[in-house]
């Protein structure tokens, strides 16, 4: 394991590209959207993503970014029993993902980077999934509608007017969006929305806004939808210590699923 540290400005995208390592994405500030061929991800602060070995990704940074990272070998991948997803920073892993960052690349087997190593990967594997990878489609017709949806959470237009934009029936659009991302489109929408709701809320919105983002006129209404995907309320989720993780989400968010995620190749392009 070998961690990396870079700033980057914001609006900065790194364009398409793959490592042949694991590696655990993590901001110390700002918030990250990283594009895989099936999944769009959200990665705000006190989360990271893993990302397997070899998948093609890219990264753009909203807002300035403090980025550090870790890149795992095959064999510590086996170890931490983890696959793609976003996952909750603990205290304790956040700080040895700095320290990590800190190392040499060839730090000794009996020193500082082995221990490290072995705390983090045990961090990893116990770490709390969050339901923040969006399935996208591959289908043109729905590339339209998925790309103008993201860009306006907050659009209430549904799919007999989508379908306009789209040149194809409501009915077409239903099916595909069933068949290439799993999930119906109300559902898709529904996570799509809370997912820019929580994206918000970390970064400082209040929960009013933040309801605006998720196309919810009711507050109660909101908060009650909100829960029942994170297993917090928006009031939790705002008041996430963004200096030194949260407890608060993870002991919150482990009483969720692991959330899944598709791995089907498809060529809709990454938004923005």
């Amino acid at each position: 394991m070998v961690g990396f540290a870079e700033n980057y400005a914001a609006g900065l995208r790194t364009g398409l590209h793959a490592h042949p390592r694991a590696q655990l994405l993590y901001a110390v500030s700002g918030v990250m959207r990283v594009e895989t061929p099936s999944v769009a991800y959200v990665v705000p602060p006190t989360t990271a993503l893993f990302l397997a070995a070899n998948v093609p990704h890219s990264v753009t940074m909203d807002g300035p970014v403090a980025m550090r990272e870790l890149f795992l070998r095959e064999d510590a991948v086996a170890r931490a029993a983890i696959r793609t997803a976003v996952i909750v920073v603990s205290p304790l892993l956040r700080e040895l993902i700095l320290a990590a960052c800190a190392e040499p690349l060839d730090w000794a087997l009996s020193g500082r980077g082995y221990h490290l190593t072995e705390l983090a990967l045990g961090e990893i594997a116990r770490a709390t999934p969050l339901p923040l990878g969006l399935p996208m489609p591959r289908d043109p017709r729905l590339c339209r509608v998925v790309l103008a949806l993201r860009g306006s959470p907050s659009d209430l237009r549904g799919l007999d007017e989508l379908a306009v934009m789209a040149g194809a029936s409501s009915r077409t659009l239903a099916r595909l969006f069933r068949a290439e991302t799993g999930l119906g489109f109300r559902q898709w929408r529904q996570q799509m929305r809370m997912t820019e709701a929580l994206n918000a809320l970390v970064t400082g919105a209040t929960p009013t806004r933040a309801a605006a983002i998720a196309g919810f006129a009711s507050q109660p209404a909101f908060g009650a939808a909100f829960r029942s995907l994170f297993g917090m309320t928006p009031g939790q989720a705002r008041s996430v210590d963004k200096t030194f993780g949260t407890a608060a989400i993870e002991g919150q968010a482990r009483k969720r699923g692991n959330p899944e995620t598709r791995q089907d190749p498809q060529d809709c392009g990454p938004a923005g």
